[in-house]
């Protein structure tokens, strides 16, 4: 069995958490390597151990079994993005502040010793593919594990949205944008425009009005099936919007642009080591024990 330990350095300060881990699986019979999920500025002064002997992670995740994460959510999204296409399951320890994603807990790590024996379970997620279409042609096209997020700029008015299901209007409304969020979204940008608390496993698109200017425009929780598309008014004039997805590098919208999000063939596969319930996770993580 081979795994990858991807740290990200801002939060693994020395890498002790990854080499913690490598020591722990290696004593367990498991073959892990150390790789950098991005490549470091030249200005970051991070200074990086020796003995680390990092790797890079695009070939070795060629013959990878599991990936193993250390950071916050930000982490694990960027992880899946590289294990999904490949069908390698990611383990996500928890080195931010909340991290309702991560599997495990810093003082955890002891666990991935189960790895060795097959003892852990792998949880399917569903995602979502986000498109952009203009004047008839495609210039945008992503896949997100939690969300894809259009909002108004810095300095801009309230844009003038429509939503729709299929191609029928569920909601038109004013406002500083919308959330388009998968159950496992449901916990991230959504949750905090209002939206509800969807269990991780469940196969439902969110729709979550940031900031409406409207009695009226309220989340709706979508079959998975449905086409969910977003319009900013074109007569809207010199507005413009972004698109964000899983919280990357931020696309302008132009008033007219077609937004589309759609069930995805593609899945994030997480392992599950403790047995904790999402229920346990959500009071832990919200302070409600």
């Amino acid at each position: 069995m081979k795994v990858v330990l991807s740290p990200n350095p801002y939060r693994d300060r020395g890498l002790k958490a990854a080499m913690t881990a490598r020591s722990i699986l290696e004593k367990s019979g498991v073959q892990a390597v150390i790789c950098l999920p991005f490549e470091l500025d030249e200005n970051s002064h991070l200074e990086l151990p020796a003995e680390a002997e990092l790797r890079p992670i695009e070939s070795e995740l060629e013959s990878a079994d599991v990936l193993v994460c250390f950071g916050g959510d930000g982490t694990i999204l960027h992880a899946a993005r590289e294990a999904t296409p490949r069908n390698i399951p990611v383990l996500g320890v928890n080195l931010g502040s909340i991290g309702f994603m991560a599997e495990l807990e810093q003082g955890e790590l002891s666990l991935l010793s189960k790895l060795a024996g097959g003892r852990f379970g792998v949880e399917r997620r569903m995602m979502l593919d986000v498109r952009v279409r203009r004047e008839g042609r495609q210039v945008f096209s992503e896949t997100a594990l939690n969300d894809a997020v259009i909002t108004k700029g810095a300095v801009a008015r309230v844009l003038d949205l429509e939503v729709t299901g299929d191609r029928v209007t569920i909601s038109s409304f004013s406002g500083d944008g919308v959330v388009i969020a998968t159950p496992t979204g449901s916990t991230a940008y959504s949750m905090a425009a209002g939206g509800p608390i969807v269990e991780p496993t469940a196969e439902n698109i969110i729709v979550s009005p940031i900031c409406a200017h409207s009695l009226h425009a309220k989340p709706f929780v979508l079959n998975a099936d449905r086409a969910v598309g977003v319009r900013m008014s074109a007569a809207g004039g010199k507005k413009s919007a972004y698109l964000s997805v899983d919280g990357g590098r931020a696309f302008r919208i132009q008033p007219g642009d077609w937004v589309e999000c759609r069930r995805s063939r593609q899945e994030t596969k997480l392992v599950k080591l403790t047995g904790r319930s999402f229920y346990e996770r959500i009071n832990q993580k919200l302070g409600k024990v």
